[in-house]
């Protein structure tokens, strides 16, 4: 399971000109999940996403986490992060867990979020998604888990 975590000042998902889902300040996370995934995983990420402290104190230091600044997050699921370049011109998704195993999930992954006491919107899974992100710092992280640790 991967996450690509920015740091927002505010971000949405629109699908069909509605807006699904925003945050202000808070995360973006953008989560890919491969077959190999499960419940493990997922809980391990939600837990490390909760506890991060990535938002400055106040002498300048990233010491406080989303509970400490009213934060929230976006979680919007992203096949692609499993996507393959390496050859060819035209990615492999092959990684990528098929939509019957992702989306159970990464709703699972959310609710593990929700129960830590965070405020979480979401995307629509599977959808053709416009995503609108205002990326803080900018703060950037990739976090991974994979079955096998």
């Amino acid at each position: 399971m991967q996450i690509l975590l920015q740091r927002v000042s505010r971000a949405s998902v629109t699908v069909d000109n509605e807006i699904v889902g925003e945050v202000g300040r808070g995360f973006c996370l953008l989560v890919g999940i491969t077959h190999r995934d499960s419940e493990t995983e997922a809980a391990w990420l939600a837990k490390k996403v909760a506890g991060l402290r990535l938002f400055e104190d106040d002498v300048g230091k990233m010491n406080r986490g989303l509970d400490d600044v009213g934060g929230g997050i976006l979680a919007i699921s992203q096949f692609t992060l499993y996507g393959d370049a390496r050859k060819g011109r035209r990615p492999s998704f092959i990684e990528a867990a098929r939509p019957e195993h992702a989306e159970p999930l990464f709703d699972y992954f959310v609710e593990q979020l929700r129960n830590s006491g965070l405020k979480v919107a979401t995307g629509l899974f599977g959808a053709d998604m416009q995503v609108e992100i205002h990326n803080d710092g900018p703060v950037t992280l990739m976090l991974e888990r994979n079955s096998a640790e």
